[in-house]
């Protein structure tokens, strides 16, 4: 494909890739005023479930994805994920109550999980190793963007009761199908992939167990110290269920001849170290950037939308580096430093963040987030090429899928593990803070829920407000070392990480260059 072939490619990709990861960050926004509208009696018990639904799904499906995707191909697959987002986003859209957007949510979640494993494991196709640095920098900034214009979409269709004779909030779900069929369109136009005709078992005992355990474990750290305690005996069942379903799926995998995701991927140096350093990277993303914007909303008072665009020094930071470190390794065909390089810089950004309280100003907040937005750029993209630089190409799908997968996880742990931190630390500092006396009894007793509504803060006196304020930065400070924390020993493991000699040459290259007439459709005129 020549370089403008595969732009348009990566437009469309790109445009998929923003829809799958800007779900969760615009409606996150406007779930308030979705359980007002529709969540009728124990709205708000159930509200975590409408996001829980959607990650459920999305992590779940992505490995099962990745290898059906290497046994039929990755251009059907990837079309079918899409086609199922768009469903469960026109009839989130539509929904009449909680239940059914719940449900919904994880049919959005279900095309999201292909969307996102898929996007990557189609790049690795079309571009070679060597080149493919260049590109994929781009989609760094797509998470970012996604990160900045979720809040500010989510509250502008919010702020609106109803936008041409639509209630506003259903705009959350309707803005992805005009974006979701231009990517189908140009997907099904321009992308051409060799075919695969492949007779082989799928592996449904295997894909049982994944999703069973993943469930399992993801439940148990969604509901920890939200629905129920964390030594209750439903999160402990959970997790022990989670854990002996893994356990067996890896026997199962051993021993299958057609497995979901073939064990023998682990020997390999690369492919061990990289998910290792994306799990741990995926906590520290979820730990650090999903409390940023609540740090401006709390201390500054800001809207979610300003508190949003407030995020744009990280943006520019991680794009910045996305793209540079990608050229730079199509130059030199060397990636090894940077994530070494990434990883430390993120640990020093987080650690300044530390220091972040009600005082510190926006200058200095963003020089801390362009820091940490410097080394996750460095990072994020060069993981996955260096796992598809190391398999073999017939496992490209599951391998490259499975990067996504590992990394999901750890977003959803992190989340999990870093909102228990928050809870706790805030309990503490709060009791702390306010004192035996009867005057702040309340901040004592009601402070969480306080710090959840922007109108009930600003009805206290300014004394009132200082004590919630101070103890919640006191308490992000943990979350913001604890994240710290993890990524130094990500820069740990970054170090294990070996260097492979980036190939010059794409899978579907190999298999024109071989003969094979198994391709979907002859290559486009340059």
């Amino acid at each position: 494909m020549s370089h403008k072939q595969i732009l348009v490619v990566f437009g469309s990709l790109m445009l998929g890739l923003l829809l799958a990861s800007l779900d969760n960050t615009i409606v996150s926004t406007a779930i308030r005023t979705i359980i007002g509208d529709i969540g009728g009696q124990n709205g708000l018990a159930r509200m975590p479930w409408v996001t829980t639904a959607y990650v459920l799904a999305s992590t779940a499906a992505t490995p099962i994805y990745g290898k059906l995707s290497d046994l039929f191909g990755r251009k059907p697959l990837y079309m079918i994920a899409i086609a199922l987002f768009l469903t469960g986003s026109a009839l989130s859209g539509l929904s009449q109550n909680l239940d059914q957007l719940i449900a919904f949510r994880a049919l959005q979640g279900l095309g999201a999980g292909g969307i996102m494993g898929l996007t990557f494991a189609i790049v690795g196709d079309v571009v070679p190793p060597r080149e493919r640095g260049k590109y994929q920098g781009l989609f760094g900034g797509v998470f970012m963007l996604a990160m900045v214009a979720g809040p500010l979409l989510g509250g502008i269709f919010t702020e609106h009761n109803a936008i041409l004779g639509i209630t506003g909030w259903r705009w959350v779900f309707y803005v992805n199908l005009p974006i979701g069929i231009i990517a189908l369109f140009v997907i099904s136009a321009v992308l051409h992939l060799p075919k695969r005709r492949m007779k082989a078992t799928i592996d449904y005992i295997g894909a049982t167990l994944v999703v069973a355990g993943v469930v399992g474990l993801l439940l148990a750290a969604q509901m920890g110290g939200q629905q129920y305690a964390w030594g209750s005996p439903v999160i402990i069942g959970l997790a022990i269920a989670g854990v002996l379903l893994l356990v067996a799926f890896v026997l199962w995998e051993i021993r299958t001849p057609e497995p979901i995701l073939p064990m023998r991927l682990f020997r390999g140096a690369v492919f061990r170290v990289s998910n290792i350093m994306g799990f741990l990277i995926g906590m520290v993303m979820m730990g650090a950037m999903m409390y940023i914007p609540f740090y401006f909303q709390v201390v500054n008072f800001d809207s979610p939308t300003k508190a949003g665009l407030r995020m744009l020094p990280m943006m520019v930071g991680l794009l910045a580096t996305s793209i540079s470190s990608g050229r730079i390794i199509s130059k030199t065909g060397r990636y090894r430093f940077f994530p070494i390089a990434g990883i430390a810089t993120t640990t020093v950004g987080l650690g300044l963040m530390t220091t972040m309280d009600e005082n510190t100003n926006f200058v200095l907040a963003g020089l801390f987030m362009f820091i940490v937005g410097l080394g996750l750029g460095a990072t994020m993209q060069v993981l996955v090429l260096a796992v598809q630089n190391a398999v073999d190409m017939k496992d490209m799908g599951v391998a490259t899928t499975s990067t996504t997968f590992f990394r999901s996880l750890g977003q959803t742990f992190g989340a999990a593990i870093m909102g228990a931190i928050l809870t706790n630390q805030l309990t503490s500092h709060l009791k702390s803070n306010a004192g035996p006396g009867a005057a702040l009894a309340p901040v004592r007793e009601h402070g969480m829920e306080i710090l959840q509504s922007q109108d009930a803060m600003g009805k206290l006196p300014a004394a009132v407000q200082h004590v919630l304020i101070h103890s919640f930065t006191q308490a992000l400070s943990t979350v913001f070392l604890v994240g710290a924390a993890l990524s130094l020993i990500a820069w740990v493991a970054s170090w294990f990480l070996k260097e492979h000699k980036l190939r010059s040459m794409a899978p579907a290259d190999v298999a024109k260059q071989a003969g094979s007439s198994d391709v979907e459709a002859p290559a486009m005129a340059h």
